[in-house]
């Protein structure tokens, strides 16, 4: 029987990823709770869909804290607290450093094929301009565990998606949303399966 995964999604714009899960969830494709959401800024657009489905947020700005330890404090108690499984970010922009009891318990989408086009300062349209000046014929998405360094974590799952030759920055990143928004909910139910398990960097799927 599948257990009921509790997550915290951490945002800091609009919050696709967050609405898409929101979405499966109340589809019934998705077996899991959403029982925090942390933003890294009050003007996210995507705190306004927790707050339509009533689940709880909170804002951690990491200017006020002096200490990377600190900050990656203020932001996993919250989770200890509210007996989060897994924290999922959902185009969280911000470094944290993932304590002892979170590894390989914090997961991550970025909207390339890993290790390609990502990296410090890889992230949303710069990716997919990067993709097309490169002249890739191939980009896609990454599910992966996080680490303590930027998009360098055990690689989960990859779904691939073409490079057309007319396609601008925009174009791509609407086809990779639409592989994102398939790969993100099948990884989180293997998750609440049990079915993946990690040696060193290869993740397994049973």
């Amino acid at each position: 029987m599948e257990s009921r995964l509790s997550i915290s999604v951490w945002i800091s714009g609009g919050g696709t990823t967050l609405r898409n899960l929101l979405e499966k969830q109340q589809a019934g494709l998705l077996n899991l709770e959403i029982a925090l959401v942390i933003a890294s800024k009050p003007s996210a657009a995507g705190l306004q869909y927790a707050t339509a489905a009533g689940i709880p947020t909170l804002v951690v700005k990491k200017s006020e804290y002096e200490t990377a330890e600190d900050y990656s404090e203020a932001m996993f108690q919250p989770c200890r607290d509210a007996a989060v499984d897994y924290v999922v970010m959902g185009g969280f922009l911000k470094h944290v450093l993932i304590p002892d009891d979170y590894v390989n318990r914090v997961v991550n989408i970025h909207p390339s094929l890993i290790p390609a086009f990502c990296g410090h300062g890889m992230y949303g349209q710069h990716v997919h301009h990067a993709v097309i000046e490169y002249g890739a014929k191939l980009s896609g998405c990454t599910v992966h565990f996080v680490d303590n360094e930027f998009d360098h974590g055990p690689i989960i799952l990859q779904r691939t998606v073409p490079v057309r030759s007319d396609d601008d920055a925009s174009d791509l990143a609407a086809r990779v949303f639409q592989a994102e928004c398939e790969a993100y909910p099948t990884v989180l139910q293997w998750l609440s399966t049990g079915k993946i398990t990690i040696e060193d960097r290869q993740v397994r799927i049973s």
